[in-house]
């Protein structure tokens, strides 16, 4: 391996690994609140809904999965999905209606209040992913989004966590981090620390 090669190792590896600290030095609260509403709704029989492009969309079906089969520990399946995954769905509604409202139809279609909907985007401006965002406030959804250091995506969302950087694939590794602890402590909150729900239980 060359000393070149060695060097963009390196640099790499140093700016992820710093953003990454970083953020969950300075979100950490915000992460345990996110997976605690998680937990509430559902609790209360809800469920979670994810959308994003590309590598988002990816990140979404990953989420999804961890959600429904299991993460780490093991517990009943529990309900949530990927809004990415149904080429059929996709390409008619991208057909008919424009690419923008491929998300916010299944939010129309498959949300009922107390859901929680999960727009992820690096830019915090993906057109679809804020137009499912704004059909979840409209259903009585909670919303959450996952994006990079700003963006239109901020006012649609009950929760923003925002990674403070301009480079898509940093922002990405940080955002699958962030849905792993969102897995993991969504897991502690229903199966591990049930009494700790309680007070948002009863608040309503």
């Amino acid at each position: 391996m060359s000393e070149t090669t060695l060097r963009l190792i390196a640099a790499y590896t140093e700016e992820a690994n710093a953003l990454r600290a970083r953020f969950f030095a300075e979100n950490a609260a915000l992460v345990d609140k996110a997976a605690r509403t998680m937990a509430v709704a559902l609790a209360k029989g809800g469920k979670i809904l994810f959308c994003g492009n590309g590598g988002s969309a990816a990140d979404a079906q990953h989420l999804a999965a961890e959600f429904v089969n299991r993460f780490e520990l093991e517990r009943p399946p529990l309900p949530a999905m990927a809004l990415t995954t149904d080429t059929s769905i996709l390409t008619a509604i991208g057909n008919d209606y424009g690419f923008d409202l491929v998300f916010a139809k299944q939010v129309q279609a498959l949300a009922q209040p107390g859901d929680v909907v999960v727009g992820i985007s690096t830019s915090g401006n993906s057109p679809d992913v804020l137009a499912a965002l704004r059909a979840a406030r409209e259903k009585g959804c909670v919303t959450m989004g996952l994006a990079g250091r700003n963006g239109a995506i901020v006012p649609l969302c009950d929760l923003a966590l925002l990674v403070p950087h301009e480079r898509t694939a940093l922002i990405q590794e940080v955002h699958i981090a962030i849905g792993h602890l969102l897995c993991k402590l969504t897991d502690h909150y229903l199966f591990e620390a049930v009494v700790e729900l309680g007070p948002y239980l009863d608040a309503g």
